[in-house]
């Protein structure tokens, strides 16, 4: 793989700039992709976008980024998206920074300012290889960056138009599935959150992983089958469990709709049995409410324990004899229980316990 360095100031940069949102962002004259499908959305906050700015105003020098060329004169950006779209932005008057305790747009600063911004000058690598290198150089220069997340490293093995069109869908801003379900996820969808989620669900459903879907998937012209199935289990969630609590965000609803999206259910029946065990105390985790009323399995409401004292006075008062079997055993050797079970009416009550 042949690397070089290059220097280019921001004029040459933001030369051509264009942020066309779906269509994404180039700069450099259009010959740079600022934003290749591999990148996160834009995550920089006010402050550290406006260090980037700060930084280049006092001469200080900014970390090296990292582009590739394509062989045909063109270049997507590597490493470095943030710092380039802060700069960019800026230089769009999108927003301002203080600047002599005042706030200044880059309109706002004389034309001496402008031409020491402009002129400021990136160092820049630049390689040229295989897509098995390239990807490899992407993920050693990112050990030392801000950390990506499992999906972002994923878009950049997986990158095609499959991808593009389904971060459209999932990662954009303002994107169709942060709309429909913000209140069901958890995560930010332009990290990637809502992709990985929608990825594990279905691909859970065609039993493989998430590289395997994606990787049959790469070349796909579009992805809407994967946007009809996020809609199908969103659209199940709010039809069963119509009346919405805090308790349903962040659950795995995908996982839930694989297994019980078929079977017949009773939305009014449900929110019966919901409104009793929200106000049942021995239901210490409301939020597995859901999963035990489509599975029938009481490990998730972690029901209330009896606690050590209870647990201690019960195994004197039995004199460490076991009620069922008879024997007796050290105190180290039994467990608690109930006798009568919570789902039957029983309380977690000194009288209800018995030490088994």
């Amino acid at each position: 793989m042949e690397i070089r360095l290059e220097e280019h100031t921001i004029s040459e940069i933001f030369n051509g700039y264009e942020d066309n949102d779906e269509s994404g962002v180039v700069g450099y004259g259009g010959r740079l992709n600022i934003r290749p499908a591999f990148q996160r959305e834009f995550v920089y906050k006010e402050k550290e976008r406006n260090a980037v700015i700060d930084t280049v105003f006092k001469g200080f020098p900014l970390n090296v980024m990292y582009w590739v060329e394509d062989g045909k004169g063109n270049y997507e950006l590597l490493d470095g998206q943030q710092r380039t779209v802060s700069i960019c932005q800026y230089c769009s008057g999108d927003f301002s920074v203080m600047i002599d305790e005042s706030p200044k747009t880059f309109h706002n600063l004389t034309q001496f300012e402008k031409n020491n911004f402009l002129n400021y000058k990136l160092m820049i690598y630049i390689c040229k290889g295989n897509d098995k290198e390239k990807l490899e150089w992407f993920k050693t220069i990112n050990i030392a960056g801000a950390v990506l997340t499992a999906q972002e490293l994923r878009n950049a093995i997986y990158t095609g138009p499959w991808l593009t069109d389904a971060k459209r869908y999932f990662s954009k801003s303002g994107c169709v599935a942060y709309k429909m379900a913000n209140k069901y996820l958890n995560g930010e969808m332009n990290r990637q959150a809502y992709l990985k989620k929608a990825l594990k669900w279905i691909s859970a459903k065609e039993g493989m992983d998430i590289e395997k879907y994606m990787s049959a998937h790469q070349q796909d012209s579009n992805a809407s089958a994967l946007w009809i199935y996020f809609n199908s289990v969103i659209t199940w969630v709010q039809t069963i469990f119509p009346k919405y609590r805090k308790e349903m965000k962040g659950l795995e609803w995908g996982l839930l709709y694989n297994q019980y999206g078929n079977a017949s259910l009773d939305p009014a029946e449900l929110e019966t049995k919901i409104t009793a065990l929200m106000a049942d105390r021995e239901v210490t985790k409301k939020s597995g409410v859901y999963e035990y009323l489509l599975s029938g399995k009481e490990k998730y409401l972690s029901l209330r324990q009896f606690d050590d004292e209870d647990k201690r006075t019960a195994y004197e008062q039995q004199e460490g004899i076991c009620p069922i079997c008879g024997q007796y055993y050290e105190y180290e050797k039994m467990h608690a229980d109930h006798i009568t079970p919570w789902h039957s009416g029983g309380k977690t009550v000194p009288e209800n316990l018995q030490m088994l």
